[in-house]
């Protein structure tokens, strides 16, 4: 728990400087006019004038995608799927973003959270719309689709040659509209684009230090749904200039594979990165065209080696660690560093969001102009090994200055001892003192998130935030590894006997006459008799309450008499079977369903075929159905996908458009409260 603070409240998506797409678009079709954006206008003020540095400017015009195009074919948003190829690097030094940006398009859940389903044809209306990540919360960008171009060459990103698709274009100036302009877009840091295209939380990996399989880490990172980008040191200017081996220095890619490659003398362990550019490539060991893949005999050649000139390649790994400074990992939930080894545990997540102003410092430690009272307190109940704690801060944009590139906020952890675990409502200034102050961890700061991992002890903690200069929000997020006892079902947990005590379909009609009373019904009372002892077989600890059973014969009930018959079971029964083979296949290695996960659930349940799920909609449910650790019950899981089923199907039946609803305040009351 924090004290002093609320936890972090979930809101609908933020509509930025409040456009509302919707009444945009329809208005400019009621009207047969294209959208301009007076919030984001077709001027320099848009670009930045020191972007514009010995250019004729008088030159510089604002075109759509169909007058770029002069008729020689139709512009499309996206044409025969996404990929990072179709992206190239225009005037502005934003590669830090565009190679987190090709990361993404190799993970199809993240991405259609960005880009959703838009065109140049069904309803075009020249207005487009985008979505970040900010604060906890996920921003809907608004732009038009008139792009800068200069002598009629793009001055941005810019479609590859003979390619009509404009998504990376209309994307990047969304995002030159969230922070500002094009200019605020020149040199960045990679974590800010990870964190805003994905709502992540990134762990930086010294390349440095000894990895014990590089290889390896990196494909478990891509299994697990993660984007990886890294970026080689400044060079003597200050600038990034392409060097002699064919890297370019100060500059950001995107790591898009890892191999162990057969080669003339042995084994060669390979990793293959993207370059934004679209070009310049590695020139040493492994490059395309080497005599390396031309006498490699491995098989899988075919599929990994395009000689291609296309950014993309492939480099030793040790060439790879002298020549990058560190690896960037962004996830739904942190990377665990140990000995060298990457790991993805069970984390739970606490988040609040807050404001903090400048003030004095404690009366005993000067730990920079920190107020006592911006504290947030948690637990580490059990020592995990490796990083087991991992705090992130993050601040909304706009709350800073445009030349601040420093990341306004700090914070440091203390360990609370026993003397001092009374205090309720914040800790004295008193308490504060270097003694307690806990391991430093590894940091990755950048302008907009800090992010710091920890090794702590088993033990109470507080985080502190502070502030050097103005007033500023933010975002805090405390994650905590779950130790491996709570990973664990139970020492008689047995997978393959559970799978194995999955009753049959058939048996549903002799199970159902088994608890059914006299009128062949059954209610709540011996529903949860039923599932506890039919379906929970092999699961400890874990049963259905009355209440829940009380809330699944709600949602089943479609005759109203607070009964289910043998329709309305053989019905639940399917869900309840399909429910357990999700509730299975969610879990994994790690015994647990996290909340994180939820999305996983919905993905897989037959049942919910063509029914989408918001993030804010996940996170609420996270709330409702999960535990103070982040655990989802099977019996949670069981209630959370039969109403979502049942509330989707609601709307779709009342609904006369599709898009909302009418209700008396009798239907309403009706539905909210039984179901």
């Amino acid at each position: 728990m924090a004290h002093n603070q609320e936890p972090l409240s979930k809101t609908p998506n933020i509509k930025f400087k409040g456009q509302d797409f919707n009444y945009l678009r329809d208005r400019c079709l009621s009207r047969g006019l294209l959208f301009e954006d007076e919030t984001f206008p077709a001027e320099i003020s848009s670009i930045g004038l020191e972007l514009l540095k010995g250019k004729d400017v008088s030159r510089l015009q604002w075109k759509r995608p169909k007058d770029l195009l002069r008729g020689k074919s139709e512009p499309h948003f996206i044409l025969e799927g996404v990929s990072r190829f179709d992206i190239t690097q225009g005037c502005a030094g934003d590669c830090w973003f565009l190679a987190a940006l090709g990361s993404l398009t190799q993970n199809q859940k993240h991405l259609q959270n960005i880009l959703r389903n838009q065109s140049f044809s069904h309803q075009y209306a020249g207005i487009f719309r985008f979505w970040f990540w900010q604060c906890g919360q996920w921003v809907e960008v608004v732009v038009d689709d008139r792009l800068p171009v200069l002598n009629n060459e793009y001055l941005f990103v810019c479609p590859r040659s003979n390619n009509q698709e404009f998504w990376p274009c209309l994307l990047e100036k969304a995002y030159a509209k969230f922070r500002g302009s094009y200019l605020h877009l020149h040199y960045g840091y990679l974590p800010d684009g990870l964190v805003d295209l994905t709502g992540g939380v990134v762990t930086t990996m010294d390349l440095h230090s000894s990895l014990s399989d590089l290889v390896t880490m990196v494909k478990m990172a891509a299994k697990e749904e993660s984007l990886m980008t890294c970026a080689t040191p400044c060079g003597p200017t200050g600038v990034a200039t392409s060097m002699k081996n064919g890297l370019v220095s100060q500059h950001a890619y995107t790591v898009t594979g890892a191999e162990t490659i057969q080669s003339g003398t042995g084994w060669e362990d390979l990793i293959r990165l993207w370059n934004p550019w679209g070009h310049t490539e590695w020139q040493g060991r492994w490059r395309d065209g080497s005599p390396e893949w031309q006498e490699t005999q491995d098989p899988r050649k075919i599929q990994l080696y395009k000689n291609k000139e296309d950014g993309e390649f492939w480099m030793p790994c040790r060439d790879f660690q002298d020549n990058f400074s560190c690896l960037y990992v962004c996830n739904q939930s942190p990377v665990s560093l140990g000995q060298g080894d990457m790991s993805f545990g069970t984390w739970s997540k606490m988040m609040f969001k807050s404001r903090v102003i400048p003030g004095s410092a404690t009366d005993s430690y000067d730990v920079g102009g920190l107020r006592s009272d911006a504290q947030y307190i948690f637990s580490v109940p059990e020592t995990t090994g490796g990083n087991n704690v991992t705090v992130s801060l993050n601040v909304m944009p706009q709350t800073l200055k445009a030349k601040d590139r420093e990341f306004p906020l700090n914070f440091q952890v203390f360990k609370v001892d026993s003397q001092f675990q009374h205090f309720r409502e914040r800790l004295p200034p008193t308490f504060f003192s270097r003694f307690r102050n806990a391991d430093k961890g590894t940091v990755t700061r950048s302008t907009y998130n800090l992010t710091k991992c920890f090794t702590l002890s088993p033990g109470t903690y507080v985080v502190v935030v502070s502030t050097y200069k103005e007033a500023v929000e933010f975002l805090l997020r405390i994650f905590l590894k779950m130790p491996n006892t709570d990973r664990k079902l139970g020492s008689n947990f047995n997978l393959k006997a559970l799978e194995a005590s999955l009753p049959e379909n058939g048996s549903q009609q002799s199970i159902f006459y088994k608890y059914a009373q006299q009128g062949l019904l059954i209610d709540a009372t011996r529903l949860q008799s039923l599932l506890n002892q039919e379906l929970l077989r092999g699961f400890p600890g874990d049963t259905f309450s009355l209440d829940e059973a009380r809330s699944i014969v709600a949602l089943m009930d479609l005759k109203v008499n607070g009964q289910l018959d043998q329709e309305e079971f053989s019905r639940l029964w399917s869900r309840l079977l399909c429910c357990q083979r999700v509730y299975l296949n969610t879990l994994g290695n790690s015994g647990v369903l996290l909340s994180l996960d939820l999305w996983k659930a919905v993905k897989t349940t037959d049942f919910l075929a063509g029914i989408s799920v918001s993030s804010e909609l996940l996170d609420l449910m996270a709330l409702r159905y999960s535990d103070s650790t982040g655990r989802v019950s099977f019996p949670s899981l069981v209630c959370f996908l039969l109403r979502l089923e049942a509330m989707t199907k609601a709307f779709q039946n009342l609904s006369k458009d599709g898009q909302g609803l009418y209700l008396t305040k009798m239907e309403w009351m009706n539905l909210v409260m039984y179901s």
